[in-house]
Parts: structure tokens; C-alpha cells; sequence
């Protein structure tokens, strides 16, 4: 039979640092500042965000500014994050968020009813595309982008900022 041993609550200590620095260092890696709702305001922002897009639409996330701070988004569910929003909290720190380049997907194609079969497809999948004039962009995905040559096009791999159409029903509010 094996002996357990007790652990009383008094044995069990936090670590205890020589150097005081090291000390602080891990208090403020505890602390997390809050950042709660997006303002319009045009003032200069305190620090910025880089996120992906996927993690652009993550309500909630912790995430660390460029400066070093760790943060943690609190929006309200189904809020997703455009490039240039700011965010603050009750003390009025402001941070921008900023599109992180991504691997994408780009297709080029002057062709009106070529391009307009393109979105349809890729809309029809539900995938998050970028429209600009002449222009598509998608998260890189190897079985799309054969669809896509497929139909005709020409794809090519970038790494840019990912800024994808918000949706048709899209909205902060559904009024019912």
C-alpha cells in the first residue's frame, strides 16, 4: 500500500525572487489591461494590435500590443475587428488594430462576367474574400485556388493584409 502524503495549505508557497526586477516582471505578466468597447475618436493611439483575421473576429482574446503590453479584448459577442478600429477601456487607453499580413490567395481579371463566376463561387463556399476593382483576395487554400484556374484565371500567392467584405447582413445591431 502506497503512503499519500498531506500537503497543508501553510507548505504550499508562491516562489519567492532574489532580484526585486524579476519580482515585479512577474506581477505585471499577471496583469492584464482590458480593453472593452471600439471608439471613433481621431486622437493618436497609445499602442497597436496586429491580429490575423481570423483572430480579428474573436470577440474575446487575450493578445500583447506592439509595445509589449499584454491586453485583453472584451467586445460583445459577434463583433469582428476592422483594420484601423480602436479600441479603449474606462481609463481611456487607446490601441489600433491593424491587419496582419497573411498568406493569400490573389486573383486578378479584367473581365466582368469571368470575375462576377468567380465571386459567385467562392461566395457559394461561404469562403471570406476581399473585392477590390479587378481584383479578388482569400485566405490561401490549395483546392479553391484550382477552382479558380479551373474557370479560366490566374492565381498568385501574396502576403498581405487581409481585409475581407463584412457580409450583407452584417450589422451591430438587427433591430428584432
Amino acid at each position: 500500500m502506497d503512503k499519500q502524503r498531506k500537503v497543508s495549505r501553510s507548505s504550499v508557497r508562491e516562489p519567492t525572487f532574489k532580484n526585486p526586477s524579476r519580482q515585479r516582471h512577474k506581477q505585471q505578466q499577471n496583469k492584464m489591461l482590458k480593453l472593452t468597447e471600439t471608439t471613433n475618436t481621431k486622437e493618436t493611439p497609445d499602442d497597436t494590435l496586429t491580429l490575423p483575421y481570423d483572430a480579428r473576429q474573436k470577440s474575446r482574446q487575450p493578445a500583447t500590443t506592439q509595445g509589449g503590453i499584454q491586453v485583453g479584448v472584451f467586445l460583445p459577442r459577434g463583433h469582428t475587428l476592422r483594420h484601423g478600429a480602436v479600441l479603449t477601456n474606462s481609463q481611456g487607453f487607446k490601441v489600433r488594430v491593424e491587419a496582419a499580413p497573411e498568406a493569400l490567395s490573389t486573383v486578378k481579371c479584367d473581365e466582368p462576367l469571368l470575375f462576377a463566376r468567380a465571386c459567385y463561387h467562392l461566395g457559394n463556399r461561404h469562403v471570406a474574400l476581399q473585392i477590390l476593382p479587378g481584383e479578388l483576395r482569400f485566405l490561401t487554400d490549395h483546392v479553391l485556388d484550382q477552382m479558380l484556374i479551373g474557370l479560366g484565371l490566374t492565381v498568385e500567392h501574396q502576403t498581405l493584409p487581409f481585409q475581407p467584405e463584412a457580409g450583407a447582413y452584417h450589422s451591430h445591431s438587427h433591430g428584432h
